[in-house]
């Protein structure tokens, strides 16, 4: 008890490396704010793509879906390795200097290159993962809403923008959540590329003092952060439930409903 007591709890050792823990959580916040953003942007696009109407835009919708299935089959790590090397060789001698070194080690707003490399790996894997959060919200809408916004002489973006797509946004929100505090520990994996972010800054204070405190520190680190997000995703869930039963008259003295005027009652 004594060891678990000093290998993972030393709060003194904490305290003297607090700095360096901070510095990198700041990292991981920063990574995953930026992230975050851009996936729900990019797999809101990709979710819109795919339902896209008419044989003439069905390229795009198997390109849409290609993607969506890629991505959501390669583990980010490879994503991650593939997207330094690839851009890092790309704007070298090696690779012909295609691209132009501010693209092929971007150090945008005074970041790393390994942060920016983070952020297009993240985004191009969550961007998947979040499409398809967002196509169950579009499908999940009424078809007859997409009718009646045509009826009014929209056309089919028009309906999906001021339509469609507000109302589905509203319905995924807590899965989105939860995507995000996914998205949120898989900055972690960054470390791998050499940026110091709190899961590395952890491990080497692992290495240097044989003591795991400061991975501990930083798991308390992250807690902090996705623990409220859960219960926000429990609040919100609870109260979509609580609005729909409203909605639907679901209750001990609600009347039972009529049959649809449809003249196929019973049927």
């Amino acid at each position: 008890m004594e060891f678990i007591l000093d290998y993972y709890f030393d709060v003194g050792l904490m305290f003297d490396n607090v700095g360096r823990l901070l510095n990198g959580f700041w990292f991981t916040v920063k990574l995953a704010l930026l992230s975050g953003v851009l996936s729900l942007v990019w797999g809101l696009v990709l979710a819109v793509l795919r339902q896209l109407p008419g044989k003439a835009l069905l390229p795009v919708r198997l390109l849409a879906i290609a993607y969506i299935d890629a991505f959501r089959g390669i583990p980010m790590l490879l994503v991650l390795l593939l997207v330094s090397g690839g851009l890092s060789t790309l704007s070298s001698p090696v690779g012909g200097e295609v691209l132009p070194r501010s693209l092929g080690l971007p150090t945008w707003l005074d970041q790393p290159s390994p942060f920016w490399y983070g952020v297009i790996s993240i985004t191009l894997t969550y961007g998947a993962y979040m499409a398809e959060v967002y196509r169950a919200g579009i499908e999940a809408v009424p078809a007859g809403q997409m009718e009646a916004a045509r009826s009014l002489g929209m056309s089919h973006g028009q309906a999906m923008r001021y339509v469609i797509v507000p109302q589905a946004v509203r319905k995924v929100i807590p899965p989105l959540l939860n995507d995000f505090i996914a998205l949120m520990k898989d900055t972690s994996l960054v470390s791998i590329l050499g940026l110091l972010e709190v899961v590395q800054v952890g491990f080497d204070i692992q290495t240097e003092q044989f003591n795991g405190s400061g991975l501990v520190f930083g798991a308390l680190l992250f807690l902090i952060v996705t623990i409220p997000l859960a219960r926000l995703v429990d609040w919100l869930i609870a109260r979509e439930q609580r609005r729909t039963q409203r909605g639907g008259g679901e209750g001990p003295e609600a009347e039972p409903e009529a049959p649809p005027a449809t003249g196929l009652a019973g049927a």
